[in-house]
């Protein structure tokens, strides 16, 4: 029997994006627009985006039937200073999480996007000596186990690592070794196809690789000639996504039929939820939010 896969989206669709400033829509338009369009769940978003009360949020969900599945928290873990903030903000998310998903909730640890200059300047192009040292490797990888097993204890709830642009884990390789250096019982990865596809590595082949760490999957296109402008003419990270790098489903180079064909046969279960970063202002969320949606269904799911 193929076990159950679930649609949601998340609120970086309408340009709700970790350190990018901008003029947005409320989370009530969010909420409306992602319950319109066909999808069953929603990510957090930014603390503070969406209510903090946990009363006055599961209200606002449940009026549009949707279910709050995970959440983003930035976090500094290349920093051993700030491992314990980073800390308490995956807590006090996760307790958020808990009372109004439940139990199957998932916290998504992202190092700070975008706030390291070099970094952010060369997403999409990192060489292996603009990595990390393996001092600084040590202190990545005890940080993330770190959360993940206080998260654990405090809320029952599993932590996900995201690998992503603009951060100290970008690239396939740096994601295959922070998994190496971690506990697989607390932490799992969230597979973001486009961010995959820009870090340099074949979506696919990095569903197949993790397959056994993969506990969430964020679905997100990537425009082949926006990737290839951006390396010729030097972009970093955010001006790449101001640029359409992350395309509306089905309109870039990434093989979703392949990558849906793959998570059923690793059995997957859980949910995809469609993350089409744009920057505040840019596009039409809603319409692309449609759209997105009638392409996974026409894709089987």
């Amino acid at each position: 029997m193929t076990r159950k896969i679930s649609i949601g989206n998340a609120p970086c669709s309408w340009g709700v994006i970790e350190n990018v400033e901008g003029s947005r829509g409320g989370y009530a338009q969010v909420l409306d627009e992602m319950q319109e369009t066909g999808y069953l769940g929603t990510e957090l978003g930014d603390w503070g985006f969406m209510p903090t009360d946990p009363a006055v949020l599961a209200g606002e969900l449940a009026a549009r039937n949707l279910k709050l599945l995970s959440s983003w928290v930035s976090v500094k873990l290349h920093d051993a200073d700030c491992h314990a903030a980073s800390e308490a903000d995956a807590v006090r998310t996760a307790r958020q999480l808990a009372t109004v998903g439940g139990p199957d909730c998932l916290i998504v640890l992202g190092n700070d996007p975008y706030m390291d200059p070099m970094r952010t300047f060369n997403a999409g192009r990192i060489r292996p000596d603009q990595g990390m040292s393996e001092a600084q490797w040590q202190v990545f990888a005890a940080g993330a186990n770190r959360v993940a097993r206080t998260v654990k204890r405090e809320t029952g709830l599993r932590t996900v690592f995201h690998h992503h642009i603009g951060t100290w884990v970008e690239t396939p390789a740096e994601t295959a070794r922070l998994l190496s250096m971690t506990d697989p019982d607390v932490l799992g990865l969230c597979f973001d196809t486009g961010h995959y596809r820009f870090g340099g590595g074949d979506p696919l082949t990095g569903l197949k690789r993790h397959a056994d760490r993969i506990w969430h999957v964020h679905f997100k296109d990537h425009e082949p000639a926006v990737a290839a402008r951006a390396r010729q003419e030097g972009w970093g990270g955010v001006q790449a996504v101001g640029h359409g790098l992350f395309c509306e489903l089905g309109k870039g180079d990434i093989d979703f039929p392949a990558i849906l064909a793959q998570l059923r046969a690793m059995d997957y279960s859980g949910w995809i939820v469609v993350e089409q970063d744009v920057l505040p202002g840019m596009g039409s969320p809603k319409e692309s939010a449609r759209r997105n949606r009638e392409y996974i269904r026409s894709i089987g799911l």
